[in-house]
């Protein structure tokens, strides 16, 4: 994105990691075809100056100053219609980047293709992600299966109310085998696809081997082409898949059931709200607010009520979440025309 905001070319020194010794490239096709090389006649840290060659980025909690265009911004030229057709339009462009990034080597899109094959996936299918391990009780609380289960059979209550389902499918994707067994046993009348090698190879103790990585690749490929997600989004897979997802639908917004987190980028810029109905705190805990203050989120209670601050007030509480609707942050980005102009003369 900052390569975007920037009129750069990302380049990615992959080399080495811990999670493929080889590399992006020996996974997903390079970013680039032509431009690979760091070296350069003038670098810098971000951001430079303009005229910078190479700019050299950190993580992007450490991005200081902070461009406009990252997560949650959608491009000027975009929002409009964005707007119009999509009910999470960063959501989309996220998903737009990673469309383009996770385009796979042959033998990653091999691998996908044998998988989903051998485990049978079909549609109508639900895609359950459960994070346990070194995620619950350090950034996630636990969560039973019978809560995403719970969520499942919501789903497909509602999908029969429109269309006949042969079948309550899931793919389940979880670091824990136990999960595995214990849907089996206690929902028999669902199919539960899983795969226990994937599931034991995201073992913290095995998470940096080649098979660990090829199983989260296919967990998030499986997760991104269900019907409908269900998971905790404090996982970065289970928002991965979610933004992946986006590329299937015309719109796949409203598409999951997140047990804790609403959506978020890791490392974005403030997430705000705008009031749009006027609500009088009824006691200590809510906040009041009146058409058009800006709301900063903090999360959803799930149970009608989110909580968040008062940016006019600076009140903080919790208040319905239906008297609310996203703020879309809007950033000033390149429109790129020669593209435009090339993709009109391929056409020709």
């Amino acid at each position: 994105m900052v390569a975007y905001g920037t009129e750069r070319t990302l380049i990615l020194k992959s080399k080495g990691w811990r999670y493929n010794k080889g590399g992006w490239e020996s996974i997903f096709k390079p970013i680039s075809e032509s431009c690979t090389d760091t070296t350069g006649d003038s670098g810098s840290n971000w951001p430079g100056t303009k005229d910078t060659q190479v700019i050299t980025l950190p993580i992007i909690d450490s991005i200081s100053p902070r461009p406009p265009y990252l997560p949650l911004s959608v491009p000027e030229d975009l929002a409009p219609r964005l707007i119009r057709l999509h009910g999470d339009p960063v959501v989309w462009w996220v998903g737009q980047f990673l469309k383009y990034l996770l385009r796979s080597q042959e033998k990653t899109a091999a691998l996908l293709q044998e998988a989903m094959s051998n485990i049978g996936f079909k549609r109508p299918i639900v895609g359950v992600h459960v994070r346990r391990t070194d995620k619950v009780g350090t950034e996630a609380a636990y969560h039973s299966i019978d809560e995403y289960m719970q969520a499942v059979n919501d789903y497909y209550d509602q999908l029969e109310l429109t269309q006949p389902v042969d079948k309550r499918r899931v793919y389940l994707a979880t670091d824990d085998p136990k999960v595995i067994q214990e849907a089996h046993g206690k929902y028999p009348d669902y199919e539960i696809l899983a795969d226990t090698t994937v599931s034991k190879s995201a073992a913290v103790s095995t998470r940096y081997s080649e098979s660990s990585l090829n199983g989260i690749i296919l967990d998030i490929h499986m997760l991104s082409m269900s019907d409908f997600l269900v998971c905790t989004f404090s996982s970065q897979v289970c928002r991965v898949a979610y933004e992946i997802m986006q590329n299937y639908y015309p719109d796949a917004a409203d598409k999951f059931r997140s047990l804790d987190d609403i959506y978020y980028y890791g490392g974005q810029n403030p997430h705000n709200r705008v009031a749009v109905l006027s609500h009088e705190g009824h006691n200590n805990g809510e906040l009041s607010m009146r058409p058009g203050d800006l709301i900063g989120v903090a999360g959803n209670h799930w149970n009608g009520y989110s909580k968040g601050k008062n940016l006019r007030t600076k009140q903080i509480g919790l208040y319905p979440s239906f008297k609310v609707k996203d703020k879309v942050e809007i950033a000033k980005c390149p429109t790129y025309p020669e593209a435009a102009s090339a993709d009109k003369e391929e056409e020709m």
